[in-house]
């Protein structure tokens, strides 16, 4: 009996032991299937190895935080030439702030040597702001008695009711600047008993954190203004009566869907390309091919929101600092948010899972916060024919690609959107609650002209939204030219006595300064981003083109300082020469940055741009004049445009699409 006990134990040691060794080489295996090209995204495991590299050969103090773990994306060339099975470069980027010192270092990590490749330190800068900084601010302000004489003064005596809200600093005064201090503005709000605090602003009150030192660099009080005691709560239970929801309206793919998922790698319909989620960018496409019979041929690099700017235009010092930038000031993708199937996304999507890292370092997963779906999209294309009667029609499926994201107040929805004809959209929605202002009015006076009474006591003020996207495209390659397409209306002669002649004429835009463009209705404005060694069957080359939708203009004026910082966002279109480090519109780090960084520093040097590696930059904006029934949460705008193949394809893709 005591010899089967022994040998029953040494099995079951040995199943132990395998079972163990058997799941080592599981985990192995798993990160080499997971890591089989230059573009897939860092794992966990990633993450949680170059912060332990960059620690070993750095000291840093408590108080340093990572306000970036990215992957560093490798050589272009390497990633175009790359095979499966071939070796690849792999690194990360990394991003260190220390509080205490005041300064920023950016390191680079490379994974298959473990070694810290480059390590710099960037005077003068400061990173996004993070939860970290959050906490400080809270901490410091509720402390703080300044702070606490201008609540009682209002009957707040439970600062436990006071919600903090933290922005960067925008617009700097000149002593700011010249401190170089991390700074962050905070507004105050009051809870009470009802969760939407947003609608209860304590105006006037505006407090500017040192944060650095964990001290108030400078606080003002503008007097007391009434604070609304309606309820704008918006769930459910807010309400005594509820409309009838509509009938439920089932989406059911019963044979699955259409699009394959390998690694972040997706095909459809003939479009095939990679995918991130970067934690500044968001939702980041790569290497989209479109296939075209047998081979698939390249359309863009890679695509992603480079930056945005929302500007108020009130010129109340408690509100003309508040010019948000919120890509490079907060981080948008980290503050992407978890979605839901038969809420965000249809019942026939797909979530997918993204891996960031926080501001210590430490790696997580953040689930569902891409959703994957197929929509009808109405009819493709139509023909009756009268004489046979016959009708001959396709119906339109769009692939579509979102991520959703909270910044503070506001909510944004990104879409890419993928139809059957070769067309590639983007979509932008806005929803959320509009940055409210206190005030003791109740009716609409007409001596405000800054925005619209939204409710009594709440006033929205008149603000707008750019968007700017970072198109590298590569249409069938990297030698490209762009052009400008402008339509024309001939004057009355003899060659057109009937007035009604309409011309085309394509302008090559052939340097950076050059193509520095804004929309013109009066010529339906489009541009062309073409091959430059290639024809199509016509003879003409193939090409994209970028169509826009509905935009709008800055309308701060010149001299002003948003103007300057957000230089992005004068101008609707911007093309530059490829190069790696020219990544973001608003320049690498906008909070607290100076004047003309990003775009107007890109094209100093005035590159030539025919026949050469582009990238397209395209600003599109709306402008929000708030109306009652924005409140108390917004109903969803839209704003967008599209990549449309103009002669890429020798006739309409989708004509032989089966029934």
């Amino acid at each position: 009996m005591i010899q089967r006990l022994r040998f029953f134990g040494l099995v079951v040691a040995i199943i132990v032991f395998t079972t163990a060794i058997l799941g080592f080489m599981g985990i192995l295996s798993a990160q080499e299937s997971v890591i089989s090209h230059p573009l897939n995204p860092l794992t966990e495991i990633e993450i949680n190895q170059a912060v332990d590299i960059l620690k070993q050969e750095k000291t840093l103090s408590d108080t340093a935080f990572f306000p970036m773990i990215a992957l560093q994306e490798p050589d272009k060339k390497e990633v175009l030439n790359f095979t499966p099975g071939k070796s690849f470069t792999r690194q990360v980027f990394l991003l260190v702030y220390e509080r205490e010192l005041n300064k920023t270092f950016t390191g680079t990590v490379d994974l298959t040597t473990k070694t810290l490749t480059s390590w710099q330190e960037k005077p003068g800068v400061q990173p996004a702001i993070l939860p970290t900084d959050y906490e400080i601010a809270k901490e410091v302000i509720k402390s703080d008695p300044q702070w606490q004489k201008a609540m009682q003064k209002r009957g707040i005596t439970d600062f436990d009711q006071v919600q903090i809200s933290c922005w960067t600093g925008g617009i700097l005064t000149s002593a700011e600047e010249k401190s170089g201090n991390r700074l962050c503005r905070a507004l105050s709000y009051y809870k009470g008993k009802l969760s939407n605090f947003y609608a209860r602003p304590i105006e006037g009150v505006l407090v500017t954190v040192n944060l650095n030192k964990g001290e108030i660099d400078s606080f003002v009080d503008n007097g007391v203004v009434p604070i609304s005691q309606e309820n704008w709560d918006y769930d459910l239970k807010a309400f005594s009566k509820l409309l009838s929801p509509p009938k439920p309206l089932k989406i059911i793919q019963s044979h699955g869907q259409t699009f394959k998922i390998k690694g972040n790698e997706i095909s459809w319909q003939g479009w095939k390309f990679r995918y991130l989620m970067h934690p500044r960018e968001g939702l980041v496409l790569y290497l989209v091919n479109y296939k075209d019979g047998e081979k698939y041929r390249p359309i863009l690099y890679r695509a992603g929101l480079s930056e945005m700017a929302v500007p108020y235009g009130d010129s109340n010092p408690n509100w003309s600092f508040r010019n948000a930038f919120d890509v490079g000031e907060y981080n948008l993708g980290l503050l992407a948010n978890k979605m839901e199937i038969g809420e965000e996304v249809p019942e026939n999507g797909v979530l997918l899972n993204a891996v960031f890292a926080n501001g210590e370092g430490d790696a997580y997963t953040m689930p569902g916060v891409i959703g994957v779906y197929e929509r009808d999209n109405g009819v493709l294309w139509k023909h009756f024919e009268y004489n046979s009667q016959k009708n001959d029609v396709r119906r339109s499926r769009e692939l579509v690609m979102k991520m959703t994201t909270a910044v503070d107040n506001y909510d944004y929805s990104i879409n890419w959107i993928f139809h059957q004809d070769g067309t590639l959209e983007v979509q932008n929605e806005l929803t959320g609650i509009v940055l409210a202002q206190g005030t003791a009015a109740k009716i609409q006076t007409q001596n405000n002209s800054f925005g619209r009474l939204l409710a009594q006591n709440i006033f929205g003020v008149n603000h707008q939204h750019f968007f700017n996207y970072r198109l590298d495209l590569d249409v069938d390659g990297q030698a490209n030219s762009v052009m400008e397409m402008n339509v024309e209306a001939l004057p009355i002669s003899d060659k057109n006595p009937l007035g009604n002649a309409i011309t085309v004429e394509d302008t090559p835009l052939k340097t950076e300064k050059a193509a520095v463009r804004d929309l013109d209705i009066k010529h339906s404005r489009e541009w062309i981003i073409a091959s430059a060694d290639k024809q199509n069957n016509l003879g003409v080359p193939p090409a994209y083109m970028l169509m826009p939708g509905g935009n709008t203009i800055m309308y701060a004026v010149e001299g002003a300082k948003i103007r300057e910082k957000a230089g992005f966002a004068t101008h609707h279109l911007w093309v530059t020469k490829y190069k790696p480090s020219e990544m973001y519109a608003g320049g690498d780090y906008p909070n607290q940055a100076k004047p003309g960084e990003g775009l107007p520093k890109y094209i100093v040097d005035n590159e030539p741009l025919t026949g050469e590696d582009v990238v397209v930059w395209y600003t599109m904006g709306m402008t929000h004049v708030p109306r009652p029934e924005d409140w108390p949460v917004m109903p969803r705008h839209q704003v967008g445009f599209k990549l449309m193949p103009r002669g890429f394809f020798s006739r309409n893709p989708a004509i032989n699409l089966g029934e």
